[in-house]
């Protein structure tokens, strides 16, 4: 991309979505000290550049394993694969690797039949994906904002977004896997939220067959138990880092979880996750040019301690 940046108003409103990303424009206005169709505008503008809010869900909470897929496809048809799986409402996001050859993306299946169907019938019947390997999410260390998109706001206004907002509130301590139960019809509600996580509850009544007052609950209750909750996705171009890669790290298995938790802290990292396979850590990087990536590779991730191989 690299056309546009985030100026200083759009950082103050993207940190302001993280805070409270449903929460209505007239309050966001009165927080951000500006008119309620600056706020539109900015908003629309951004969003023709690849800004969304969007609703997600903690598959461990509800009983889910995440998978982390690598294709190996033909010369020609990385872009189409992985165009049609970014597409699909059970995958997250997808992403070009390798030059081109490789697509790599975030699987949410529903259950063990809907993973069946994509990975042993689906793609393995393509012939324009050549190789497949399907990696099991463990434990992810994100979502967490990038630090310099959470340090336009003042205390006072991060307090003032949160009242009177429906996105959450004090959540269970309780929480363990499979704890939440999701029906048919929370899984149709959070398909409509993955798409679009601002949504009026008028709007998502009206797809769902629900009066608004049961939309408007039953989203409070989902956030409070910690299934769903609410990111934002936007192209890294805005941040001024144009390129990405995925990295595959080796690391110690006592060192796991402090190597992805450090990871997670590093600006350029938008996802990072424990995984199965021959590698146990598996990351996105964004960063602006080659001489960035390399010094981010041998000193961010070549010094942390206990890091035994990466692939890039």
């Amino acid at each position: 991309m690299g056309t546009y940046e985030l100026d200083t108003f759009d950082r103050r409103l993207v940190h302001a979505l993280l805070v409270a990303p449903r929460a209505p424009l007239r309050q966001l206005a009165a927080v951000l000290g500006v008119s309620d169709q600056t706020v539109r505008r900015r908003y629309a503008y951004l969003g023709s550049l690849g800004l969304r809010v969007v609703g997600r869900i903690d598959s461990a909470l509800v009983g889910r394993v995440d998978w982390i897929l690598r294709l190996r496809c033909a010369p020609d048809a990385a872009l189409a694969v992985g165009s049609a799986l970014a597409r699909r409402p059970d995958v997250s996001w997808a992403r070009l690797a390798s030059g081109g050859t490789e697509v790599h993306c975030l699987f949410q299946p529903r259950d063990p039949a809907e993973r069946d169907t994509l990975l042993l019938d689906r793609l393995t019947g393509s012939r324009r994906v050549l190789g497949i390997s399907a990696h099991a999410l463990l434990h992810s260390f994100s979502p967490s904002a990038p630090p310099d998109l959470t340090r336009s706001l003042t205390p006072d206004e991060i307090t003032g977004l949160r009242a009177d907002s429906e996105d959450g509130g004090p959540q269970a301590d309780d929480r363990h896997e499979g704890s939440v139960h999701l029906s048919v019809q929370d899984d149709a509600l959070i398909a409509l939220l993955a798409k679009d996580g601002r949504a009026s509850a008028a709007a998502l009544a009206a797809k769902t067959g629900w009066h608004e007052s049961s939309v408007r609950r039953r989203i409070a209750q989902l956030l409070g138990s910690g299934a769903l909750y609410f990111d934002v996705d936007l192209d890294e171009g805005l941040l001024g880092r144009d390129l990405a890669a995925v990295l595959w790290i080796s690391a110690e298995p006592r060192a796991v979880e402090a190597v992805g938790a450090a990871i997670a802290a590093h600006p350029e990292v938008p996802f990072v996750g424990a995984t199965t396979g021959p590698t146990n850590l598996f990351a996105v990087v964004v960063y602006a040019d080659t001489g960035h990536l390399y010094r981010y590779l041998t000193n961010d991730i070549g010094q942390l301690p206990g890091v035994r191989k990466v692939e890039t």
